[in-house]
């Protein structure tokens, strides 16, 4: 049960978003900053991304006739401009995403609103506008991050775990509506081996490690609520397991009642919702103990 459930358009009894956090090889630029350019195989790793991976989802979204959404670093923006070009050219929405993968945590204070700026930037030349939407690196969101988002006039921000549904975000600044992301529904547990990050995850099956997912789609099916995948290109891209994602994508088009849509038109949805939960941040004041 969804104590708050939203109503969806055309009366469609579930909101999906399969959303694509295209990370390519920052990771390990980030990881290991010494002797990144020496590190062969996961350089190639990365790269499976925007070469590979991401003309095979494009190429499954163009014949379902689905837009969703991508949140990309800026550095990997400006490193692979062709997989940005793509997206654009099928009308899906880009997000910001840091500027190469940099964990707002620990670059909290100068450095942090600085590779915020920077990116933000990157997004508006080779766009054209300003994203509406944020994904925060490692999920790691920030007070900080947050003034930066209300104060460029963000739509949107999917970083936090707070509720089923979308709900708002209020500070003293202004009010973000907040998509919520979750670990069960999101392809690092089951995909993700990378040493050199500080992920060793026991890879599942592509079966397995998909399956979990599809059970938290039927939940929020019948209650009514919002399903969304946070998944990368280079792990859920992969052949066997992106024939898999396609697979399902066929059959819940055609026996489910969904409203497949980018995360931008899902904010706009919003804006119709008058009893929309509300979280007013800062949660805490201060450390507490």
């Amino acid at each position: 049960m969804i104590r708050n459930p939203i109503p969806w358009p055309n009366g469609a009894r579930c909101a999906c978003a399969i959303t694509f956090d295209m990370d390519a090889d920052s990771l390990i630029h980030v990881a290991r900053p010494e002797d990144s350019s020496d590190r062969l195989y996961p350089i190639s790793m990365g790269r499976y991304g925007p070469e590979v991976a991401i003309p095979r989802i494009l190429a499954t979204y163009r014949r379902l006739g689905i837009k969703q959404s991508f949140f990309i670093p800026g550095w990997c923006m400006q490193t692979y401009p062709r997989a940005v070009e793509m997206m654009l050219e099928d009308g899906h929405e880009i997000g910001h995403h840091g500027w190469i993968h940099e964990d707002p945590i620990v670059t909290r204070g100068a450095a942090q609103e600085e590779a915020f700026e920077k990116a933000l930037e990157v997004h508006k030349r080779m766009t054209g506008k300003t994203p509406r939407g944020y994904r925060a690196p490692v999920y790691n969101i920030t007070l900080q991050v947050v003034d930066l988002l209300v104060k460029h006039d963000f739509r949107y921000d999917s970083s936090m775990m707070g509720d089923d549904v979308p709900y708002r975000l209020q500070t003293a600044q202004g009010s973000l509506y907040e998509m919520p992301v979750h670990w069960g529904t999101d392809d690092w547990p089951p995909f993700a081996h990378y040493d050199e990050i500080g992920y060793m995850m026991p890879v599942r099956g592509p079966s397995a490690g998909l399956g979990a997912f599809w059970e938290e789609f039927e939940a929020q099916y019948e209650a009514g609520g919002f399903f969304m995948l946070i998944v990368h290109p280079f792990l859920t891209g992969r052949l066997a397991r992106w024939r898999l994602v396609e697979q399902w994508l066929e059959l819940t088009l055609a026996e489910r009642d969904v409203w497949f849509a980018p995360l931008e038109a899902i904010a706009d949805h919003l804006d119709t919702v008058a009893d929309l939960r509300t979280d007013h941040l800062p949660y805490y004041d201060g450390p507490q103990s």
